[in-house]
C-alpha cells in the first residue's frame, strides 16, 4: 500500500504554461492548503471529479500565481490516486515556488517514472503498456510513434494474455494427471497440446522475429559508410545529415574515430555512422580508428562503401577481401564518388569490376557528393534497401530489449515443450517446461516481475512521468 504523496513539474520548462502534477492518498488535502478558489465557498476538497477550478496559489500571504487546479478521484486517473494537477504560468521561480510549497506541506519530490510505476502497481496498465509509455515520450517519427501507440493501447498484452491462459489450462490438466496418477488416466489431450505448443511456438517465433524491425524503426536502421582515405565519406555524410558534422579535408586520416547522427528520410530513421579510412598506417590512433570501423561494419545493416571513381580499380582489389566477407546478411551499396571526373566508358568499366560481388545484396551508384550530384538518388536506394514494413498502430512489433530476451527464452522453453510431446515424456517434466515458458511470458506483462526489475526499468523515465 502506498502512503506518501508525490509532487513533479510535469512540463519542459521555458514554456508559457507550466503543469505540476500531485498524486497520492494526500494530493487533495495538499493541494487544497496552498490554494485558494477564486469563489471562497468552492473548496477543492469538496468539488467533484474532472473538474478545474480557477484560484490563486498562496505563500502565507504572499500570491505566488493564478493557477487552474485538476481534480481526479481514486481510482479513476493516472496512478489509480487522488491527484491533482496545477496549471500555471511556465516562469522557472514561478514552478519552484509551488514546488517548495506543496514539499513543505507534505508531499515528496516524485522520482524518474513514479507516476507510470504507481499506474501500474494499482492496476491502471501492466507493465509493457508501462514501458510503452516512454517509448511514446521519446517517438521521433510517425512509424515509432505508431508502434508506442499500439503497445500502450494494449494490443501486445493481449496476445500473450491469450498464449498464457491457453498453457495455464493445459498444465493445470498435466498437474491433475500426476495427482491421479497411481489411477492411469489421461486428461490432458496430448495431440491437442501438440498442436497448441506450434501455435505458440508460431506466435512466439513471430514477435521475437519482429525485434529486427521494431529496433531499427525505434533506434534507426544502422548505416555504416566505409571505404579508403579521402574517397568522400565525410563529405556525403554532410551532405545527407544537410549540416557540416564531420570536418572535411584533403589530409589523408582526418577521421579518426566513429562519427554517428540521425536523419529521417522517407519516413525512416537512418543511423548513419561515419568511419575511420581504411589504409596501412603506423599511427596508433588512427589504427584504434580503423578498428573501430570494422567494428561498426560488423553491427551495421546497410553499409555504403565509398570508392574513389578515379581510383576505384585499385581501391577495390585492395579492400575486397576485407569488407565483403563482412557484408554478408547486409545490404551493400557500392558508391562510386566523384563520378562527374571520369567519363561515361569508365563508368562501365568500373561496373565490371563488381560481377563477383552478391547480386542480390548488392547495389552500385555514381554520385558526386561535393557536388550533390545522385544524392536523392542514393537516399531513395537507402530508403528500398532498409525495407522496412508499413506499421500500423494495429500492428504487434516488439521493440523492447527486455521483451525480446523474455521472448526468446519464453521460445526455448516451447522448443523443449514441443521436443518433450515427440519424445513422450512424463507429464512432471513436461508440466515443468509449460510453466518456464508461462514464467517468461508474464515477465513482459510485469506479472513475476521482481522490485530490481521495475526500477531498473522506470529510472530511465523522465520525472513527472
Amino acid at each position: 500500500m502506498i502512503q506518501d504523496t508525490i509532487c513533479a513539474i510535469a512540463t519542459a520548462q521555458g514554456g508559457a504554461i507550466g503543469s505540476i502534477r500531485v498524486s497520492g492518498p494526500e494530493a487533495i488535502s495538499i493541494t487544497g492548503s496552498i490554494f485558494k478558489p477564486a469563489k471562497a465557498s468552492k473548496l477543492l476538497s469538496e468539488q467533484k471529479p474532472y473538474t478545474l477550478t480557477f484560484g490563486r496559489i498562496y505563500d502565507g500571504d504572499e500570491m505566488i500565481d493564478e493557477v487552474l487546479v485538476s481534480l481526479f478521484r481514486a481510482p479513476h486517473s493516472y496512478t489509480g490516486e487522488d491527484s491533482t494537477e496545477i496549471t500555471c504560468h511556465g516562469s522557472t521561480y514561478i514552478l519552484q515556488q509551488v514546488m517548495q510549497l506543496l514539499i513543505k506541506n507534505g508531499c515528496r519530490m516524485a522520482k524518474p517514472g513514479e507516476y507510470t510505476q504507481r499506474a501500474f502497481l494499482n492496476g491502471k496498465m501492466d507493465l509493457s503498456q508501462a514501458e510503452a509509455v516512454a517509448d511514446l515520450i521519446a517517438s521521433s517519427s510517425a512509424a515509432t510513434h505508431r508502434l508506442a501507440m499500439s503497445q500502450m493501447r494494449g494490443g501486445f498484452s493481449k496476445e500473450l494474455t491469450e498464449l498464457r491462459n491457453k498453457l495455464l489450462n493445459f498444465t493445470s490438466m498435466i498437474e491433475l494427471e500426476l495427482d491421479f496418477s497411481e489411477e492411469d488416466v489421461e486428461f490432458a489431450d496430448r495431440s491437442a497440446l501438440r498442436k497448441l505448443a506450434d501455435e505458440i511456438e508460431q506466435v512466439i517465433s513471430r514477435l521475437a522475429h519482429s525485434f529486427s524491425v521494431g529496433n531499427a524503426i525505434k533506434n534507426g536502421v544502422p548505416v555504416a559508410i566505409i571505404g579508403e582515405t579521402n574517397a568522400g565519406k565525410s563529405t556525403l555524410l554532410n551532405v545527407l545529415l544537410n549540416e557540416d558534422k564531420a570536418i572535411v579535408s584533403d589530409i589523408h586520416g582526418t577521421t579518426r574515430d566513429v562519427i554517428e547522427d540521425t536523419v529521417n528520410i522517407g519516413g525512416i530513421t537512418f543511423r548513419f555512422i561515419d568511419t575511420a579510412g581504411i589504409r596501412e598506417t603506423n599511427d596508433t590512433i588512427e589504427s584504434l580508428g580503423i578498428e573501430r570501423t570494422f567494428q561498426k561494419l560488423d553491427q551495421a545493416e546497410i553499409v555504403l562503401w565509398m570508392v574513389d571513381a578515379v581510383n576505384a580499380a585499385s581501391q577495390i582489389e585492395q579492400l575486397s577481401e576485407k569488407i565483403i566477407p563482412r557484408c554478408e546478411g547486409k545490404h551493400l551499396i557500392v558508391v562510386f564518388n566523384k563520378a562527374d571526373l571520369i567519363e561515361g566508358k569508365q563508368k562501365e568499366d568500373l561496373l565490371s569490376l563488381l560481377k563477383d560481388f552478391p547480386k542480390e545484396s548488392t547495389g552500385s551508384i555514381f554520385i558526386s557528393a561535393k557536388q550533390r550530384e545522385n544524392t536523392s538518388e542514393l537516399q531513395k536506394m537507402l530508403i528500398d534497401a532498409a525495407h522496412l514494413p508499413t506499421v500500423t498502430q494495429n500492428d504487434i512489433i516488439v521493440t523492447n530489449v527486455r521483451h525480446y530476451e523474455a521472448l526468446n527464452k519464453a521460445l526455448e522453453a516451447i522448443h523443449r515443450v514441443q521436443n518433450g510431446l515427440d519424445s513422450q515424456i512424463s507429464g512432471d517434466f513436461l508440466s515443468q517446461d509449460i510453466r518456464e515458458c508461462i514464467f517468461f511470458i508474464s515477465d513482459i506483462a510485469g506479472e513475476v516481475t521482481n522490485d530490481m526489475v521495475l526500477q531498473n526499468i522506470f529510472q530511465h523515465f523522465c520525472i513527472g512521468k
